[in-house]
C-alpha cells in the first residue's frame, strides 16, 4: 500500500489564503464591469427625430383674405309704446294698425274737461293775485308821494314795499300752476312723437285709461339699422373691413359700421354691432332677416397648414437655410380649429405647407418649394 506524502500543515493553510485574496484583489474590477454592462443595458438610446423632406412657401403666396358672416336683422331706430299721460275717459283714436303717421299727428283723444276746468281754475287765481298786486304797487307809489311830503313814515312805506314783493311771489307761484294746468290738458291729447307707422293699436273708444295705459305701439319709419351680434375675433376684422353687405335671398345692401358695443354679453360671450344703409332709400324694412357679409383685409392662413401642439394652434415655418434649415412652430393667438386665423408675420416668411403634420420643433428638415 502506497502512502500518500503528506503536505506540512503550514502549506495547506497558506493556499485557501492565497484563493482568497486573488478574489478579493479582482472582485472591484468585476463589479465594475458588471455594474458598466447593467448600466448600458438599463439605458435607452435617445435619437433626435430624422430629418424631415416637407415643402415650402412664402406666406404672401399662401395667406387668404378670408369672407365673414354673421346672422343679422334689420331694425327701426324707434320702437315707441306710446301710453297715457292724463286719467279719463277715451273719447276717440285716429289711427289703426298699418297707418302711416306724421309727427304731431293726433292719435288718440282722452276727455278733456277735467283738465280744462283745472285751467280755468289756475287762470283765476292767476287773475285773483294780478289785481291785488296791481292796487298794492299803486299804494306803494302813493305812499312814496306822501314820505316825500312828510305825511307817511319809513316803517309805513317798508310794511308797503313788503306787501308788493309777496304778491309778485304770489302772482309768480300762480302763472306756474297755470301752466302745469295746461300741460295737464295737453297730455289728454296723444300726439305721434315722429313719422312712422302704427304696429299695434290698444286704444278702445270708452274705456276709461290712467296714466301709463299703453294706447299705440308706433315703429319709426327714418333710416333702419342692420343689428347684430360679433364674436369678439371677429370685430377687428369688420372696423378694418374694406366692404360689407346684407344680403337677403332676394337682394344684397351695401352697410357701413356705425358703432360696435364695448361690453362683452355673457354667456353668449358676443358683442352687439350697429350698422348703417349706404342707400337708406333703398334699404329693406324693419323685421327683415338675413346675412352680413364681410371680407377681412388683414392676412390669415387657411386652417389646412395649421397644426396642433401641446393644445395650441399655430404654424411650422422654415428657420435657417440649406443643411442648418429647422422647422419652427409659432403659436397662432386666437386661432379657431377649422377657420382661418390672422397671422401676424413677414410676407417673406417661408411656411412649411406640405409634410407640417409631423413635424417637431427644432426638427431638421429638407426643404422644397411647393409645387416641386
Amino acid at each position: 500500500m502506497t502512502t500518500q506524502p503528506t503536505r506540512p500543515f503550514s502549506a495547506r493553510v497558506r493556499q485557501p489564503a492565497l484563493w482568497s485574496a486573488l478574489t478579493l484583489s479582482l472582485l472591484p474590477g468585476l463589479s465594475s464591469a458588471w455594474a458598466q454592462a447593467t448600466a448600458t443595458t438599463a439605458a435607452p438610446v435617445v435619437s433626435s427625430p430624422a430629418r424631415a423632406s416637407v415643402g415650402v412657401a412664402r406666406l404672401d403666396s399662401v395667406w387668404v383674405q378670408p369672407e365673414r358672416e354673421a346672422p343679422a336683422n334689420v331694425v327701426a331706430r324707434n320702437v315707441s309704446r306710446l301710453s297715457a299721460e292724463a286719467a279719463g275717459t277715451l273719447l276717440r283714436w285716429t289711427a289703426d294698425v298699418g297707418a302711416a303717421v306724421k309727427r304731431g299727428e293726433v292719435l288718440a283723444q282722452i276727455d278733456p274737461r277735467d283738465a280744462e276746468l283745472g285751467v280755468q281754475r289756475a287762470q283765476a287765481a292767476l287773475d285773483a293775485s294780478a289785481a291785488r298786486l296791481k292796487l298794492a304797487q299803486a299804494q306803494l307809489k302813493r305812499s312814496r308821494e306822501l314820505v316825500a311830503q312828510g305825511f307817511f313814515s319809513q316803517e309805513a312805506l317798508a310794511q308797503r314795499e313788503t306787501e308788493v314783493a309777496l304778491l309778485q311771489t304770489e302772482a309768480s307761484a300762480n302763472r306756474a300752476q297755470l301752466a302745469t294746468a295746461q300741460r295737464q290738458l295737453d297730455k289728454t291729447t296723444l300726439r305721434a312723437p315722429f313719422d312712422g307707422s302704427v304696429t299695434e293699436r290698444l286704444a278702445q273708444s270708452g274705456e276709461a285709461v290712467a296714466p301709463g295705459s299703453v294706447l299705440y305701439v308706433l315703429t319709426d319709419s327714418g333710416p333702419a339699422e342692420l343689428a347684430t351680434t360679433l364674436s369678439p375675433a371677429d370685430v377687428a376684422g369688420l372696423r378694418a373691413a374694406r366692404t360689407a353687405r346684407f344680403e337677403t335671398p332676394s337682394a344684397s345692401h351695401a352697410v357701413r359700421l356705425l358703432r360696435v358695443a364695448p361690453t362683452v354679453t355673457a354667456p353668449a360671450r358676443t358683442q352687439a354691432a350697429r350698422l348703417a344703409f349706404t342707400e337708406p332709400a333703398t334699404a329693406p324694412t324693419a323685421g327683415t332677416s338675413g346675412t352680413l357679409r364681410w371680407t377681412t383685409n388683414a392676412p390669415h392662413l387657411p386652417p389646412s397648414l395649421m397644426v396642433q401642439r401641446q393644445n395650441v394652434l399655430g404654424v411650422f415655418v422654415q428657420q435657417g437655410s440649406g443643411t442648418q434649415a429647422t422647422a419652427r412652430f409659432v403659436p397662432l393667438p386666437g386661432a379657431q380649429e377649422g377657420r382661418a386665423s390672422a397671422v401676424a408675420l413677414p410676407a417673406d416668411t417661408r411656411v412649411i405647407v406640405r409634410g407640417q403634420a409631423a413635424l417637431q420643433h427644432g426638427q431638421a428638415i429638407d426643404a422644397q418649394a411647393a409645387g416641386q
